[in-house]
């Protein structure tokens, strides 16, 4: 057998695993999606953590869903910004004057010292809070007006120490946001599905951290994450080491995404990446058969008989995936670009297996071990001890 021959057999084994994977996918989705919600038994006071940075395209509007809620216990949401400069405090002044009858405040800075500016903005904000449950969501989620209620719901069941969910892009910024909006939708989310299904997987997500005071006081409050890259991961975990779990409903957010270019979106994509390689080790590693589109497409140019067929099978696949996914998807998805987005997702992937320093909101940070980080500019400037 030559080299050729060996490694056409090769593409088509990595073909066949992603074609297998798929049918995992496509399996699992409607299946999470179909369990029963938690019933409400009551409706707590709660304050919703609002961490905000810059004016993001429809951002009033994306806080106002968390406002329109069909709940019936007291709400308070606190925003935040790292400075009163920021972009992002006259969007939620007006928030506060077109919402008179809703409890909203909102702390100008600053925010505690760290890399992690966002953990950072939320210890600063604590002062302002005045309820016990706290809903943790990232100022780029949209909800529907149930979702307080069921993230209550969710939060009340026996051994659950916090609450997360999962969502779908939408793509706020042209064609760039929504090729990112498919890429969420279509990979990242029917993975975590897959994830959770199997055991594989425990996440914890910034698009909804809701937990109690207490839980929080417990594993050292925000502040105690400051220079964490995966901050809402690391949270998850330090619930989970207290004996509780992390529960996930069967229900979809929408991240509404900003990527205004390719390289705003590979930036993005890139630092999300290299969070979940240094999180989750050699299964990052492993996850290249989630890649199944261009592993297929590898596969025919190769071996382009029984290649092209796995190629048009893994193509009717992914979009049968994409077919279910819109169904219960509250956006609607752009489902032409596909081919794009599976193609941009790969290469990532293949980025993510190599960067070391990340951009994270304009600030350049540098991954360290077990998953801190130091500001790259801090760094350079901190001498280096030398044995003489």
């Amino acid at each position: 057998m030559d080299l050729a021959q060996l490694a056409a057999q090769v593409a088509i084994a990595l073909a066949g695993a992603g074609l297998a994977y798929q049918l995992l996918a496509l399996a699992a989705v409607p299946r999470f999606f179909a369990r029963p919600m938690a019933s409400a038994k009551s409706a707590p006071p709660l304050a919703i953590l609002k961490p905000l940075y810059g004016d993001e395209p429809r951002l009033s509007e994306n806080l106002a869903s968390f406002l329109a809620q069909d709940y019936d216990g007291p709400v308070q949401m606190v925003c935040g910004t790292n400075s009163a400069s920021d972009a992002a405090v006259p969007v939620a002044q007006a928030v506060i004057a077109t919402h008179p009858q809703h409890d909203i405040a909102l702390h100008r800075g600053p925010r505690l010292p760290g890399a992690n500016g966002k953990m950072g903005n939320l210890a600063a904000m604590m002062q302002m809070v005045r309820h016990d449950i706290l809903v943790l969501s990232d100022s780029d989620m949209v909800v529907e007006p149930d979702y307080l209620t069921r993230i209550t719901a969710a939060l009340d069941q026996p051994g659950v120490g916090a609450v997360s969910c999962l969502y779908v892009g939408r793509g706020d910024a042209g064609f760039w946001s929504r090729l990112g909006a498919l890429m969420i939708a279509l990979h990242t989310m029917p993975n975590m599905v897959v994830g959770l299904s199997t055991g594989m997987a425990q996440p914890c997500m910034g698009s909804t951290i809701a937990l109690r005071r207490d839980v929080l006081d417990e594993i050292g409050g925000f502040a105690s994450f400051t220079q964490v890259l995966a901050d809402d991961h690391a949270i998850g975990a330090a619930v989970r080491e207290l004996g509780l779990r992390v529960e996930v409903p069967p229900m979809l957010l929408v991240h509404a995404g900003a990527e205004g270019s390719a390289k705003t979106l590979w930036r993005q994509h890139l630092r999300w990446a290299a969070t979940v390689r240094d999180l989750a080790g050699a299964g990052h590693y492993g996850s290249f058969i989630t890649h199944a589109l261009p592993l297929a497409m590898l596969a025919a140019l190769l071996a382009p008989a029984t290649g092209g067929a796995m190629l048009l099978a893994t193509l009717g696949l992914r979009l049968a995936l994409g077919w279910r996914v819109a169904r219960l998807s509250p956006v609607r998805l752009p489902l032409w670009l596909l081919p794009a987005a599976d193609l941009f997702a790969f290469a990532v992937f293949c980025g993510s297996l190599m960067v070391r320093r990340i951009d994270w909101r304009g600030e350049a940070l540098t991954i360290q071990p077990h998953g801190r980080i130091a500001s790259t500019e801090a760094k350079q400037a901190t001498p280096v001890a030398r044995d003489e």
